[in-house]
């Protein structure tokens, strides 16, 4: 295999590198914006050309749920355009493509974990956006793998881990919504779920949903977050209508995970013991700095 992994240093980028780096012998290219333009159709297609790219995680995302209300066309450009360019390149060279979306292509209305085949309604331009790659990819490239997943974290980059890390540090007290429900998900085990696709002997194109095992409330996911790092702030529950926010949410956005488990044998981790792992690299991130 000669891999492609884009977006390489976000969250899931960077916990791909450390995951494929201990268990894989193939080389793997990794990129971001300054080293591959992924709206340049041309440059997409000559770089899986030149370096006989078999394979394509597609990490890439414009991911800032409420700028993508007012900047819609850069919102657009990468979750949809780029990933038609990429689709065209996977094509037209026989590449195989693991695409990851996310649990807002659902409007959040239901009440039971979605599955890969409920119908989708997403509520806001990112999720708008997510949807409309995830059709053109099936349409251009029908091989892909899809991996919807949601609350993404890691000790990389920007997220709602090390946001109340930073504000129950700050703070005695902070507010956080209890009625958005959901499962966190560490970027670390969604990379281990790659690995275990592209070491498969099978590949079964498709939509397949990812997240850590387990249910709650960001409120919930943030009691457990100051719990565990020692921290004294209280968390107060709110409600959505008391924290507005430019783009709508999911109410409801639990994923079923029934079909990645059946294809591919992945064990999934529980979201708490997930945490505090992630909660430990972090600690161990910021000893070094």
């Amino acid at each position: 295999m000669r891999i492609l992994v884009t977006g390489a240093n976000g969250q899931l980028g960077n916990e791909l590198r450390i995951v494929l780096a201990g268990a894989i012998s193939d080389e793997v290219f990794y990129t971001d914006r300054a080293e591959l333009d992924l709206t340049d159709a041309k440059a997409v297609e000559n770089f899986v050309v030149n370096n006989d790219i078999t394979h394509i995680v597609n990490c890439a995302a414009y991911t800032n749920v409420d700028l993508a209300e007012t900047e819609k066309l850069e919102c657009a450009s990468v979750n949809v355009n780029a990933v038609k360019n990429i689709a065209m390149a996977a094509d037209a060279n026989g590449a195989k493509v693991i695409h990851i979306s996310t649990d807002y292509v659902f409007d959040g209305t239901a009440h039971k974990p979605y599955r890969e085949s409920d119908k989708v309604n997403p509520i806001s331009q990112y999720g708008t956006t997510k949807r409309t790659g995830e059709t053109a990819l099936i349409a251009l490239a029908p091989e892909s793998i899809i991996i919807r997943t949601a609350w993404l974290y890691s000790p990389f980059g920007k997220n709602f881990v090390k946001t109340m890390l930073r504000l129950s540090e700050e703070q005695n007290e902070i507010s956080v919504v209890s009625d958005q429900i959901g499962t966190p998900t560490y970027a670390h085990d969604l990379a281990v779920a790659i690995l275990a696709i592209l070491r498969c002997h099978q590949w079964v194109s498709g939509i397949y949903h990812f997240t850590d095992e387990g249910v709650c409330s960001w409120y919930d996911f943030a009691k457990s977050i100051i719990k565990l790092s020692g921290h004294s702030c209280k968390v107060k529950p709110i409600a959505s209508e008391d924290y507005p926010r430019p783009a709508a949410r999911p109410y409801y956005s639990v994923l079923d995970k029934s079909r990645i488990k059946a294809t591919y044998g992945v064990e999934i981790p529980h979201w708490e013991d997930s945490l505090e792992d992630c909660l430990k690299r972090i600690k161990e991130l910021q000893k070094i700095q």
